[in-house]
């Protein structure tokens, strides 16, 4: 199979290329990260949505496609719509038969890329919204947790019921500390703030994230947010001139009205650096959360949106790039049992493994 920078494998042609059988590399090999000539340097990406998905999956192609302005002969592949599946597997063992020197997972394949990564040691692998650190695999996540607590303040002030919606993908940790700062920022203005979320069971599907955001507007919320990758209830709260707040990227145009902000993600700067320390030998693997300004943030705020409520809310965000945290006790589960002592301050790794719901928000966990 011949290679173009950028070309798109699809996983039917990967999977038929791909025997599921153990590459030939002893567990006992140690990992080897060797300064590589950027023309010999191939990247592998995999993909849990389109490309084109409007959302995570775009935001993350946007950035690996600038990457060739930096390393212009450098080679790359992707794989679009991953499944989280024993195909996964075969996928990423075919691009290391492929020769790729790094494979990237754009989102958490856990063991699906473990088991490949541990079969082959001089391979650099590195896993979105992972949890494993291991002699040549490594982490990296965004903290959107503090931008989607500037958001919550917004959304405080622009609620008339202070009832807000959530359209929740699946309850992981991620959707979890989404949703739990979002109402977090809220009550730190009006502290009889809620939310009601409701679970799709996908990432993208955009008549199941309309259908939702219709179902949580009937039953009285004015506030629309969540972390889908397409603007399904945008449109919906247009449509009923109720707020929303997105998530990935600038998704104003499906909404003007109705558009507050969106969590927006950049990966350009750490893919930058990955890819560089990879061809001077010097990557090696460890965690690495994105922080506040430096790969996420709030997007530019809506047409519509007062300016002193913008004002209010990104005073929070400029005390957070100083150093502040909210996320500081006494925390409440939505039992009413303190989770998180007064003056403790939660940790980014503990804010990262949420599994509770906080006070306020149910229908999430």
């Amino acid at each position: 199979m011949s290679l173009k920078p950028r070309s798109l494998l699809t996983r039917r042609s990967l999977l038929a290329a791909a025997p599921l059988a153990a590459l030939p590399l002893t567990a006992q090999a140690k990992p080897r990260f060797a300064p590589i000539a950027e023309e010999d340097l191939l990247v592998a990406f995999g993909h849990t949505s389109p490309i084109n998905d409007g959302g995570w999956s775009q935001m993350h192609d946007k950035a690996i496609r600038a990457l060739k302005a930096h390393f212009p002969k450098m080679r790359s592949l992707y794989v679009e719509s991953v499944p989280y599946s024993a195909d996964a597997t075969r996928l990423f063992r075919q691009f290391v038969a492929e020769g790729a020197q790094m494979v990237i997972s754009t989102s958490n394949y856990g063991d699906f890329i473990k088991d490949v990564a541990d079969q082959a040691p001089d391979v650099g692998f590195l896993e979105c919204d992972g949890n494993a650190v291991t002699g040549n695999l490594a982490w990296y996540y965004i903290t959107h947790w503090y931008a989607s607590y500037v958001i919550g303040i917004a959304a405080a002030r622009l609620s008339r019921t202070g009832r807000l919606g959530y359209v929740a993908s699946f309850p992981t940790s991620s959707v979890i500390a989404s949703a739990n700062a979002t109402l977090l920022g809220a009550r730190s203005v009006n502290p009889e703030a809620t939310m009601r979320v409701i679970s799709i069971n996908s990432w993208f599907d955009p008549q199941a994230a309309a259908s939702a955001g219709a179902a949580l507007i009937d039953s009285g919320c004015d506030f629309l947010c969540g972390i889908m990758d397409d603007p399904g209830y945008l449109r919906v709260a247009e449509e009923r001139n109720v707020w929303a707040a997105m998530w990935n990227t600038d998704m104003r145009q499906f909404g003007p009205k109705a558009y507050v902000s969106s969590v927006v993600l950049d990966f350009e700067a750490y893919y930058r650096e990955t890819i560089a320390a990879r061809i001077a030998g010097t990557w090696r693997p460890k965690g690495t959360f994105l922080t506040l300004g430096h790969g996420v943030d709030r997007d530019s705020w809506g047409a519509r949106v007062p300016l002193a409520i913008q004002r209010e809310a990104d005073a929070a965000r400029d005390r957070m790039l100083a150093g502040w945290s909210p996320f500081v006790g006494p925390i409440k589960d939505s039992n009413g049992q303190i989770r998180v002592p007064a003056g403790q301050t939660m940790t980014d790794m503990e804010i990262f493994h949420w599994s509770w719901q906080v006070e306020g928000v149910s229908g999430l966990v």
